[in-house]
């Protein structure tokens, strides 16, 4: 196939870690030995031209679905169908996932999905897809295929949308969203002007999706590292009352990010979506249910939500710490303390506050020597007694700082449990 390409770039990606393995080498052959073409496009060809990780492979291909599943069989890889109805198969080429796409156009849209067309046409391909920096193509040697100026956008941080940004929008109204996370991303927050009014103007259609397409671009476009001036831009515009039912604080968010540079905490899209927009527990459980979050990311957001309101009691001694992190588990107790910190006047660099949060790497909660077992043992009959008791030596033993050994908390036992 000819390729229609007005701008053929003379540069490559011939040393790209990710193209010279062996693994991926052997999905572009397979194609080949068929007679067919594959490119490799979007993220893995954008990010190893700025030097960004790439985590996932699509390749896209002038051969069927039908025909990739063929032509990967022959070659002794796996074929799996994905996503046929839109042409994609992932192949797997020892162990490694492969997204391999037949070149398509759209049909038809309606804001949410697109009916296709297959063809061989990569032009058409590259004009169905939603940003320049996005229809960047290469082939298995590293030649860069750039149809549409994506080159030129990448190098001045431009995220740009393919021809008129409203037609694009109007394809799938997630791209607003998602114009929003790729300019955090790759336009370190500068936000193109024209594509920002049409986001505006067709901002209605996010209406039209689905809690958990919107929830997922969200927290994507959260974890961002750059992502508190897109943040303000979408704040200024009237986005975030409208997404998430809250009145949201960017300047929280901030103090977070903050606190997050000073600890080198790990980046947790949760924490940051309640930096933004949670106060309360019951705000918590209200955009958990809003955003069709999971059971565990809204447990989350309530430990969060109770540690801002824990800033009263920030600074604990080590044996309270200790206490909280032995009843709390190392994550939860992480979750508190950083919220308490966030709710507080404390400053972003304290010190003694960084320190609390290296408690579980410092120490690891003992295991609590006695069992029901052990009540029993002495000849309490099973019944409600045994929990008592129980609960009434852990707390002894707790406050002892978890320092009595099994033969003093059975001695403790005895003594609790001997008659009036």
């Amino acid at each position: 196939m000819t390729d229609r390409s007005p701008n053929f770039l003379q540069m490559d990606l011939s040393s790209a870690t990710w193209l010279k393995r062996p693994e991926t080498q052997a999905v572009f052959r397979a194609l080949r030995d068929r007679g067919f073409e594959g490119r490799a496009v979007g993220g893995a060809v954008r990010n190893s031209l700025i030097g960004k990780a790439v985590s996932d492979i699509d390749i896209a291909t002038t051969a069927l679905p039908s025909e990739v599943v063929e032509a990967a069989q022959a070659a002794g890889l796996a074929a799996v169908p994905t996503g046929i109805e839109h042409g994609t198969i992932t192949v797997v080429s020892n162990h490694v996932p492969h997204e391999v796409t037949t070149l398509r156009e759209d049909v038809s849209t309606d804001g949410r999905r697109a009916t296709v067309k297959f063809t061989t046409d990569w032009a058409r391909d590259a004009a169905r897809r939603d940003f320049t920096i996005n229809a960047l193509y290469c082939d298995e040697t590293g030649r860069i295929y750039d149809p549409l100026g994506g080159m030129s956008d990448l190098a001045a941080a431009r995220v740009r949308f393919i021809g008129q940004p409203v037609d694009r929008i109007r394809e799938d109204y997630l791209r607003i969203l998602r114009f929003f996370r790729f300019s955090a991303i790759y336009s370190h927050g500068e936000i193109d002007a024209a594509g920002l009014a049409a986001c505006d103007d067709e901002r209605f259609g996010l209406r039209r999706l689905s809690a958990e397409r919107i929830s997922a671009e969200i927290l994507k476009l959260l974890s961002a590292p750059a992502v508190e001036a897109t943040v303000s831009v979408m704040q200024e515009h009237g986005y975030w009352p409208d997404l998430l039912g809250l009145a949201p604080s960017p300047g929280r968010l901030k103090r977070f990010m903050e606190i997050e540079e000073a600890t080198t905490i790990q980046v947790n899209a949760i924490d940051r979506l309640v930096a933004l927009a949670v106060h309360t527990d019951e705000a918590a459980r209200a955009l958990g249910a809003r955003l069709r979050l999971s059971r565990a990311e809204t447990h989350r957001m309530q430990t969060a939500a109770r540690g801002l309101v824990a800033k009263f009691e920030l600074q604990k001694s080590e044996t309270a710490l200790r206490r909280s992190l032995y009843y709390r588990g190392p994550e939860s107790y992480r979750v508190n303390r950083i919220f308490a910190w966030l709710g507080s006047s404390a400053s972003t660099s304290d010190v003694k506050l960084r320190e609390t949060l290296t408690l579980p790497e410092r120490w690891t909660p003992p295991h609590m020597p006695l069992t029901g077992a052990d009540v029993i043992a002495l000849g309490i009959p099973p019944g409600p007694r045994i929990g008592q008791l129980i609960a009434a030596i852990e707390r002894w033993w707790i406050e002892a700082g978890f320092m009595p050994d099994r033969v003093k908390c059975i001695a403790k036992l005895k003594e609790l449990s001997a008659p009036l």
